[in-house]
């Protein structure tokens, strides 16, 4: 697994590279590898679709993300520790596989973590417009030919084109930069018509916890698609700063989640809430409806 690392440091994203391994980083790959891993309970195959895939892989101590080091605050507290809940192991333990030697130097994007638990009959489908970030997608996955596609395309749009999908077992990651009110209109519209095209799959929306009312009014606009099934976690690390800027948290909304996600979650995130939080604004929310 290393070798997805090691193909793209020089080309690294500068947007990615400065919140690899944050509080949110840790929250999405942990519900992320959770999905995988119960998809993983049957032989039939899967595809893993990627709507914003980024750069793929991250060195911890380039320039760009040493400089904030936002993983000293996520997936760096989690590291040496050994009283792990199950989810938080099995998260750590595959970014470890791109740590070999037990220094935390690297961390794996969605894609690459996605690929520890890819199956030779699976597929990974991915997209990315920013075009550093897609050179470095490329690089990351260049061996990879026969599984993984990646196009530089708008992964809003071309999800469409995918579902259903042949396999007809689908996980599939939205997760925008959310730097335009535009990307949360974009998020609704896209679940809703993906939804409509397929309306088993599995979706995972990741979404910022920010002052701004874009990002408090999505998780219902989400809730209000009307799925039978779904789930919503939300990771506060802190009290909302007093000027209103910045993320003080992060959330995971998913439609069609497996029927053991909302007890393997109540267990964990009291833990994560305890090794990620800054303050006594730190906490946790989950809601969930499963049919």
């Amino acid at each position: 697994m290393l070798r997805f690392c090691r193909s793209l440091v020089p080309m690294l994203s500068y947007r990615h590279a400065f919140h690899a391994g944050n509080h949110a980083d840790v929250l999405k790959h942990v519900v992320l590898l959770e999905l995988l891993d119960y998809y993983n309970r049957k032989d039939k195959p899967w595809f893993y679709v990627d709507t914003h895939a980024g750069g793929g892989c991250y060195a911890l101590d380039s320039a760009h993300a040493s400089k904030n080091a936002e993983f000293a605050g996520g997936v760096a507290r989690l590291w040496d520790r050994e009283d792990l809940p199950a989810p938080v192991a099995a998260y750590v333990d595959a970014v470890r596989q791109f740590n070999p030697h037990g220094r935390l130097l690297f961390y794996p994007g969605s894609p690459a973590l996605a690929m520890t638990r890819a199956r030779a009959q699976d597929r990974l489908r991915l997209f990315e417009l920013h075009p550093a970030d897609f050179e470095s997608l490329q690089r990351t996955f260049s061996g990879e030919a026969e599984r993984v596609q990646v196009r530089q395309v708008d992964g809003f749009a071309a999800l469409k084109a995918l579902l259903p999908p042949p396999s007809r077992r689908v996980v599939v990651l939205i997760d925008p930069p959310y730097e335009v009110k535009e990307d949360y209109r974009r998020v609704v519209d896209t679940l809703k018509d993906a939804m409509r095209r397929f309306p088993t799959g599995t979706y995972a929306i990741w979404y910022p916890m920010l002052a701004r009312p874009e990002a408090r009014q999505l998780p219902e606009r989400l809730a209000d698609l009307g799925a039978e099934s779904w789930l919503d976690v939300r990771l506060a690390i802190g009290k909302p700063s007093r000027e209103g800027f910045g993320m003080f948290g992060s959330g995971m909304f998913i439609v069609n989640p497996p029927w053991v996600l909302p007890e393997r979650l109540e267990a964990t995130m009291p833990w994560l809430v305890k090794s990620l939080g800054e303050d006594d604004g730190a906490g946790f929310d989950l809601e969930h409806a499963i049919a």
